[in-house]
């Protein structure tokens, strides 16, 4: 069977070679010490997914992320980085990142990480092929929402969690059970990222009166349309 290809963007030498070493049993991993130089890689190659350090020299991994989603915006990036800030965290997750892991960490967990979005990624192709929401058509597989006049591309994580809202329409969600079926665990982290990405749906909705996400506090949340 054919590796997942990874592209993976980190500065410093010994943990690069700690994780390329990891990771090249299961995986096609190229790894890049500077930010430009990944990007150049990302605009020639195939990946299936990112791996990326923040503080990198040329261009640094948020500026990196920001350049891969004006150009795809569906492959999946994952931080990984010693900056521990919530402020950190949130801005990678509203740059378009799908998830943020803090040095140091476990490479099972890593892994782990890796293969959730891997299997989502390839899930996609078994999902109806549009659902009409409010005004718009909702493609899973290409992760777009269109109307008669725009076309608005979502993140990954964006699509799941509005896949996860349709299969779930006009039911009461708890806040836990959206975390564990879209992140995999509802720690307190999990719980800052859902309240961005509903944020970001909000805003993505808000010229449609008809489309409502509820806020039920102290429970969760309700999506629903007239």
């Amino acid at each position: 069977m054919e590796k997942s290809k990874i592209l993976y963007a980190e500065d410093d030498s010994t943990i690069a070679f700690l994780i390329q070493d990891s990771l090249e049993n299961y995986y096609e991993i190229s790894c890049y010490s500077d930010g430009k130089s990944a990007f150049e890689a990302f605009n020639t190659q195939n990946f299936d997914i990112c791996l990326l350090d923040i503080m990198m020299p040329e261009i640094n991994g948020f500026e990196l992320a920001q350049h891969i989603r004006e150009k795809n915006s569906e492959i999946p990036i994952i931080f990984i980085s010693a900056k521990a800030l919530k402020e950190d965290r949130i801005k990678g997750l509203k740059i378009g990142a799908d998830d943020y892991l803090v040095k140091p960490f476990s490479i099972e967990e890593l892994i782990l990480k890796i293969e959730v979005f891997l299997k989502r990624s390839k899930k996609t192709n078994t999902q109806p092929s549009k659902y009409k929401i409010g005004k718009y058509d909702f493609d899973p597989k290409n992760y777009t929402l269109q109307d008669t006049q725009n076309s608005i591309t979502l993140t990954q994580r964006e699509s799941e969690l509005l896949l996860y809202f349709i299969s779930h329409k006009n039911m009461v969600l708890k806040r836990q059970d959206i975390l564990k079926a879209i992140w995999g665990d509802d720690d307190y982290f999990m719980g800052r990222s859902l309240d961005v990405f509903i944020s970001r749906l909000r805003k993505v909705f808000a010229d449609d009166q008809n489309i409502f996400i509820e806020n039920l506090h102290g429970i969760g949340f309700r999506f629903s349309e007239k």
